[in-house]
């Protein structure tokens, strides 16, 4: 089987491919792990398992030799987000406070994969400590996202994509772009306020944010414990259903998860959606919305419609005010989380040593970038005694609301909301980087932080490319626990948009032309 038609397939044809012997894991594995190598400027890996992946690889081939696969992931390649804790591999949250450290357990949602047989490609990059919307404010660089180097892109702009390149999104980016450039079937990241669908959107690939407690949060490096979620990136829906299938179910480890809820195996092959009423918030019609996402947004809207579902305006009404909200609790909690990187158990530690204070200080201030000092200072700012009434447990009470608002909608019928991921198509990374991390992540997260603070299930699926050939992204929003439902909606959209499937050219060369992502001329790394 050829390269492109190999590392393109989805994860029920590459599987049953291995079964039936048409490709061997060992072969598979080697062609991802030389895929990383011809796309390293996109930074998309901290580090490369490559040792691990070529020894699980050889473990998956023996089984299915012998007709005894794991389950439906056995031979896989998959990367992981660099916050997730991996049992003797660096887990360095793209920070200097963690570059050295090295977990003694694996995190409950790499175990599950490891426990079907996937293989680990490696850890991947991302804003440090997962505190930022453009994958740009890690210690270990930006992460490109591949459809910088697009054909209409690259001629919109008259630059190199060396030297002229977009953002992959964030925190996430760096598992949005390994799965978008062909280098793993799938990839974990974690969403706190839009982490994974962010830069699923802006890198093309499907992201699904599951309902908060259907799966283990043990061994993913808090941010913001109320809200973190691990989150799936995949090339098709149907890949993100068969990924949750394995990692969802209550962990001993983790009190705040729930037992599996009851689910169809598969997703229907297509869904009758005449019974189906969407949401379209009206909230949602940003300042700032571009045309072409308004134009993506307005069609899918109306092919839901003339399928005969029923689309009907809603309000959230308390929506104005989640982004303000959000940041007060994101950052409370992160003044509470990063208490634990004091130098003294794991991680970086200053060698001034003529106090104790002296050193927690120095340790901190070297370890920590700005964005995350920045989100301390201002966290305990939130939490002092005479602030804590004003701040925090005000935007305690207006997460209320906000919760409300979305309990309402459903309780009156409502099925999914469909909303846009993003203001728009992937931002030009010097033009992105003229904003302070806190507006950025306030621009890029307007849609979709709400949905953490609530608890809810989300998933964006990419609709279209925009005029500059950059991938736009739409969400879907559904009830707690209806992760399932929300996928065969998903899925209904997906198989109806039209959006270019990805393919690989063997012609891999920097500044060479071949058919690329979009399936025209391109330069792909």
């Amino acid at each position: 089987m050829k390269n492109g038609k190999m590392l393109s397939l989805s994860i029920k044809e590459i599987s049953l491919a291995l079964r039936e012997g048409r490709i061997s894991p060992m072969e598979l594995c080697l062609k991802c792990l030389n895929r990383i190598k011809k796309t390293q400027s996109l930074n998309a890996y901290i580090t490369v398992t490559e040792e691990l992946a070529l020894k699980q690889a050889q473990e998956a081939e023996d089984r299915l030799l012998k007709g005894a696969p794991k389950g439906p992931l056995d031979g896989i390649p998959f990367a992981v987000k660099d916050n997730f804790c991996t049992e003797k591999i660096k887990t360095t949250c793209a920070s200097i406070m963690l570059k050295d450290y090295i977990p003694p357990y694996n995190a409950t949602v790499v175990q599950k994969l490891f426990n079907q047989g996937a293989v680990l490609m490696g850890k991947t990059n991302m804003d440090e400590f997962a505190m930022g919307a453009g994958s740009t404010d890690g210690a270990f660089g930006p992460v490109r996202n591949p459809w910088s180097y697009s054909a209409p892109y690259k001629d919109l702009t008259g630059a190199e994509p060396e030297s002229d390149w977009v953002i992959s999104g964030g925190s996430s980016g760096g598992s949005a772009a390994a799965v978008a450039s062909l280098t793993t079937f799938l990839a974990l990241g974690s969403d706190t306020g839009g982490s994974t669908r962010n830069p699923g959107a802006l890198c093309g690939v499907v992201a699904l944010k599951p309902t908060y407690g259907l799966v283990s949060r043990h061994g993913l490096i808090p941010l913001v414990n109320s809200m973190d979620v691990p989150g799936i990136m995949t090339r098709s829906v149907h890949d993100a259903a068969t990924v949750l299938g394995v990692l969802q179910g209550h962990d001993v480890r983790d009190s705040t998860t729930v037992p599996s809820p009851p689910s169809l195996e598969e997703l229907p092959e297509d869904l009758d959606v005449r019974n189906l009423r969407v949401g379209i918030p009206k909230e949602y019609h940003a300042l700032g919305l571009s045309a072409k996402t308004l134009d993506q947004w307005v069609r899918v809207a109306d092919m839901f419609e003339r399928a005969g579902a029923r689309v009907e305006q809603v309000s959230l009404p308390h929506t104005q005010h989640s982004i303000v909200c959000y940041h007060v609790l994101c950052h409370a909690e992160v003044a509470s989380n990063m208490a634990r990187f004091d130098g003294l158990e794991y991680g970086h530690r200053s060698s001034v040593n003529s106090s104790t204070e002296a050193m927690y200080a120095t340790t901190r201030h070297k370890g920590f970038n700005s964005v995350v000092r920045g989100r301390i200072l201002s966290g305990n700012y939130f939490l002092l005694k005479q602030n804590y009434e004003h701040y925090f447990v005000k935007a305690q009470q207006v997460r209320r609301l906000i919760v409300e608002d979305f309990k309402s909608v459903f309780r009156s019928g409502i099925d999914v909301l469909l909303t846009p991921t993003t203001l728009g198509d992937a931002a030009h990374h010097a033009e992105f980087m003229q904003e302070d991390n806190r507006t950025r992540s306030a621009q890029e997260d307007i849609f979709t932080q709400s949905v953490n603070m609530a608890g809810l299930p989300a998933v964006s699926v990419p609709t279209a490319l925009s005029d500059r050939g950059l991938p736009i992204g739409l969400q879907l929003i559904g009830p707690a626990l209806q992760d399932r439902k929300l996928l065969a909606v998903a899925q209904w959209i997906e198989q109806r948009v039209g959006f270019p499937s990805i393919s690989y050219h063997s012609n891999t060369d920097k500044g060479r032309e071949g058919t690329g992502v979009i399936g025209k001329k391109t330069s792909i790394p």
